[in-house]
């Protein structure tokens, strides 16, 4: 038989459910770490970079 859709393939393999909470588990550590990161930031990284989009290029006026 062929299968239709992910969900076949999937429950066809032995311990899914372990192979789908360990995804889980390795997916919310990785966004705490990342959530972590970026609170323990200085605030010093994000003042610099916060006006980065409304300043203009000195590179950009030279060439016109």
């Amino acid at each position: 038989m062929i299968p239709q859709s992910f969900k076949d393939i999937v429950s066809n393999v032995e311990n899914a459910g372990f192979f789908q909470t360990l995804a889980m588990i390795i997916f919310i550590l990785f966004f705490l770490v990342v959530v972590y990161i970026v609170i323990n930031r200085p605030k010093k990284y994000y003042s610099e970079e916060e006006n980065a989009p409304l300043e203009k290029d000195e590179d950009e006026n030279q060439t016109l």
